[in-house]
């Protein structure tokens, strides 16, 4: 018995946007109105790209940005539902497939000590340059007209479980945890011994109460959650079953 969790990280397992929260390091904390205003839909990256050149030109460099992204706070109970997993790992693989990138996350995890819970991090690959600038790229290319130029989640988790499939690896159930309408995309590939958990009052879970109301169901469970003793409650019981 195997079960693979899935989770978004932005307003999933950290309660903030890692991506809007650097902007504390930005001179009086906010960036200027031409920078903000030059964000497309479905080019979040490149924009953040553009983020990372002002922090950069600003004189913003790599520590003072650890130290802001390093105090943000994680959803309530998800320290307790991650040092849980990191308990059962016999039972429980663990990945993030998520649009921030891999310095954020990488920081967060450490910084909480939870960078061991997670056997692998889909996220945009970013690096420090030689001047000292953040950059960003995107995760990967993909052919899905559903979700932004960087990132289809679906496609990820899909490569995922293949791989692990050809490893042996024949997952019990799937438990994929996330708050956001790109979330929506790898929901639809779960199938029905598996559990959408997305967060009460956001857009995962509006946009899945629609498919509902529009006759066309995602397949799995729906389970609907506020906190991470929720979702832990919920792994305890699969456990006894």
């Amino acid at each position: 018995m195997k079960f693979l969790l899935v989770f978004d990280f932005d307003y999933t397992v950290i309660d903030e946007n890692s991506d809007t929260w650097i902007v504390k390091c930005a001179p009086e904390e906010k960036l200027p109105n031409k920078l903000r205003n030059s964000y497309q839909k479905g080019h979040w990256t490149e924009y953040m790209s553009r983020v990372f050149r002002y922090l950069g030109d600003s004189g913003v460099r790599e520590d003072e940005m650890k130290r802001t992204m390093t105090t943000i706070p994680f959803t309530t109970g998800m320290r307790d539902l991650l040092d849980f997993i990191g308990k059962n790992k016999d039972l429980f693989d663990c990945i993030i497939i998520s649009d921030s990138n891999t310095v954020f996350i990488d920081w967060i995890l450490k910084a909480a000590n939870f960078h061991e819970v997670l056997d692998e991090v889909f996220t945009n690959p970013a690096t420090f340059s030689g001047t000292g600038y953040l950059t960003v790229q995107n995760f990967h290319t993909h052919h899905c007209a559903k979700c932004p130029k960087n990132l289809c989640k679906r496609k990820v988790l899909e490569e995922f479980v293949d791989k692990k499939l050809h490893q042996g690896v024949k997952y019990t159930k799937i438990i994929y945890v996330g708050d956001g309408g790109n979330d929506l995309c790898p929901v639809t590939f779960l199938k029905k011994d598996d559990i959408a958990m997305p967060r009460k009052g956001y857009t995962l879970q509006k946009m899945i109460s629609q498919m509902s109301e529009d006759l066309h169901p995602v397949q799995s469970s729906v389970l609907v959650w506020s906190s991470g003793i929720e979702i832990l409650s919920h792994l305890k019981l699969l456990i006894k079953e």
